[in-house]
């Protein structure tokens, strides 16, 4: 598998809807981040399926080296 290109320094501060599906971009090549839009195909990696369970603002990892997927853990500062 190849690693993940880096997409942002900071995390993505979405407001997610209770019961929506989302991909998140594990890849790092996706237009639409931090969610997926396809880019991977050919590079080994596969998007992370995430359902909310209740609509709230969720902080998801931008630079794809989080311990946490799909979510932020600080990674980024390291």
């Amino acid at each position: 598998m190849t690693q993940a290109h880096r997409a942002s320094d900071v995390p993505f501060v979405i407001d997610v809807v209770a019961g929506q599906s989302y991909f998140w971009c594990s890849c790092g090549r996706s237009k639409s981040q931090p969610f997926c839009d396809g880019s991977h195909k050919g590079s080994g990696f596969s998007p992370l399926p995430f359902v909310a369970q209740k609509s709230e603002k969720l902080f998801f990892c931008g630079c794809k080296s989080t311990s946490q997927a799909p979510f932020c853990d600080g990674s980024h500062n390291r």
